[in-house]
């Protein structure tokens, strides 16, 4: 998409999120790479309810605004998502809000890695619990680094959630699905708990996501499960 589609797509992305209640006040920010070191990043200190293309800044891979309306500024969670394309060449946009019910299992200090759901074992298997990290300081990227290899989803403790894809709307999906996930696991704990998908059926279910669905990203079900049984 051209530069003007591309600062639409993060508005629309942006008003869905407030109205689905992951963000409240100025929580919550989208950045979209739109060219070799150039992303363009949602600004500091406006609601996402009240984002509109013109707002929306271009920075390079070291955070320095290249374009800005005003005195309009990117988040300082920028760094965070400056290192998921740092890591993952493969990203091409980052998400990160607060929805309700993952982030309880994040504030509760939970991960959300049961293999439970036909649906999120395929689009992004388990759900780390990042470190504890004080926003705006370098503690954030450096708590998130180790998982990026394996991981398109994040927890972040006491904080939110992170999403990455290979486009926008592969990252927004992705929020969707972690919410949608997250109430449905809270409902199956309140019903005696989430029954695991047995091993072989999750292997079946890989070979889907691989051959089948061509998902994007990674998985860290390649690894978990991949590995042979050692014998007793």
């Amino acid at each position: 998409m051209d530069i003007k589609e591309a600062r639409a797509a993060i508005c629309d992305v942006c008003h869905k999120m407030w109205q689905l209640g992951w963000v409240a006040a100025n929580d919550g920010n989208v950045t979209l790479k739109v060219g070799e070191d150039r992303f363009l990043a949602t600004p500091t200190g406006v609601s996402k309810s009240f984002i509109t293309p013109e707002m929306l800044i271009l920075i390079d891979g070291r955070g320095q605004v290249l374009e800005a309306e005003g005195s309009y500024r990117p988040s300082s969670e920028i760094k965070m998502h400056l290192r998921c394309y740092e890591l993952r060449p493969d990203v091409g946009a980052v998400v990160h809000a607060h929805p309700p019910t993952a982030t309880g299992y994040a504030v509760a200090g939970l991960p959300m890695d049961a293999y439970s759901m036909i649906e999120t074992v395929i689009a992004i298997g388990s759900v780390p619990l990042t470190p504890y990290s004080t926003p705006s300081t370098d503690e954030v990227p450096e708590a998130i680094s180790p998982y990026l290899p394996d991981h398109d989803v994040l927890l972040l403790q006491n904080h939110g959630a992170l999403t990455v894809g290979c486009d926008l709307t592969t990252a927004y999906y992705r929020m969707e699905t972690l919410e949608l996930w997250a109430k449905i696991s809270l409902t199956a704990h309140l019903l005696g708990g989430a029954k695991e998908i047995p091993r072989p059926q999750i292997d079946k279910l890989l070979d889907l996501r691989e051959n089948y669905y061509h998902v994007t990203g990674r998985h860290p079900g390649y690894r978990k499960y991949s590995e042979p049984e050692t014998a007793e």
